[in-house]
C-alpha cells in the first residue's frame, strides 16, 4: 500500500487556506478542507490524524515557512544589521497587510486570532530572534553586548513593528533610518552614519 503523497498533502493545506480566507478560522472545519481539495474526510484524517488542530497547525507552519524564506531572500546578503532591518520591517509589514487569512480575521475574528497571536508570539519572536542573531553575530556590536540577548530583544521590537508601527511610516527611508538607528540599534551597535 503506498503512503501518503507530499501533493496531495500540499493539496489539502492550499483548500484549508482558501476556507479560511473566505469563512475565518471559527467556521473553517475538516469537512470544508476536504470539499475545497476535492477529496473524502477519511483522506484529510489520513494527512492529518489530528484532525482540525493539526490540519490548522501545519497551514500555520507552511505560512510561517513561506515568510520567513521570502524575509531571507530580502535580506540574506545585507551588508549591516540596518540593512537587514531596513529591507526586512517594510516587507514584513508589507506582508501583513496583503495576508489574506490574517486580514479577514483582523476583521471578523479578532477574538479568536488575539489569544493565538499571544501564544504564538512566542514562538514567532523564537524565530526573529533565531533569524537575526547570525546577522548581529556578524556585525560590530557595543561593548558587552550579548548577540543572542539583542536578537531576543530586536525579536520583540520587530515584532511590535510589524503589528504595529505606530506614527512611524515603514515606506518612507527616511523616518524607516531613524526607527532603526534610533529606535531598535540604540545600545547596541555603535553609532554609525545614515
Amino acid at each position: 500500500m503506498a503512503g501518503p503523497r507530499p501533493a496531495v498533502r500540499q493539496q489539502l493545506l492550499d483548500a484549508t487556506y482558501e476556507c479560511v480566507a473566505r469563512w475565518g478560522l471559527a467556521k473553517t472545519t475538516v469537512g470544508d478542507a476536504a470539499r475545497e481539495a476535492g477529496v473524502s474526510r477519511a483522506t484529510v484524517y489520513r494527512y492529518f490524524p489530528g484532525g482540525r488542530d493539526e490540519l490548522m497547525a501545519a497551514v500555520v507552519a507552511v505560512e510561517y515557512e513561506r515568510f520567513f524564506r521570502r524575509l531571507y531572500e530580502e535580506v540574506h546578503q545585507a551588508a549591516s544589521i540596518e540593512e537587514v532591518l531596513e529591507r526586512g520591517l517594510p516587507l514584513a509589514r508589507q506582508a501583513v497587510d496583503d495576508h489574506l487569512v490574517l486580514q479577514r480575521m483582523l476583521r471578523t475574528e479578532p477574538d479568536v486570532l488575539l489569544p493565538r497571536l499571544t501564544v504564538e508570539s512566542q514562538h514567532t519572536r523564537g524565530l526573529i530572534a533565531q533569524f537575526l542573531q547570525p546577522f548581529l553575530e556578524r556585525h560590530e556590536l557595543r561593548p558587552g553586548v550579548d548577540p543572542a540577548e539583542a536578537a531576543r530583544f530586536l525579536a520583540r521590537m520587530v515584532l511590535s513593528y510589524i503589528g504595529s508601527p505606530g506614527r512611524a511610516d515603514l515606506t518612507d527611508p527616511a523616518q524607516l533610518s531613524r526607527v532603526v538607528r534610533h529606535q531598535l540599534l540604540a545600545g547596541i551597535v555603535p553609532d554609525r552614519p545614515a
